[in-house]
């Protein structure tokens, strides 16, 4: 997990893109604002917990499930209720 740097691209197992890196927060990937997709994904960030990390290739970090599913696994970021 030492291998994983801002602005890697994240890919499900199928290799289909899901987002980038922003930065690594205790046991969890943080994903950009920039990939967070549309409707209510879209403008904050995302959140993947590191047990979905297969590998790290190059500038990719692979994760062990497909896009399809990893997208249910996104733990959204909270906001501030003050």
């Amino acid at each position: 997990m030492s291998d994983i740097r801002e602005h890697m691209e994240v890919i499900g197992a199928d290799g289909v893109h899901i987002g980038t890196v922003d930065r690594v927060e205790g046991d969890r990937l943080k994903l950009t604002k920039a990939d967070s997709g549309m409707g209510s994904h879209k403008g904050h960030h995302h959140y993947l917990p590191k047990s979905l990390v297969a590998a790290v290739e190059g500038d990719k970090v692979r994760l062990s499930a497909n896009a399809d599913v990893t997208i249910d696994e996104f733990l959204e970021e909270k906001s501030d209720p003050t």
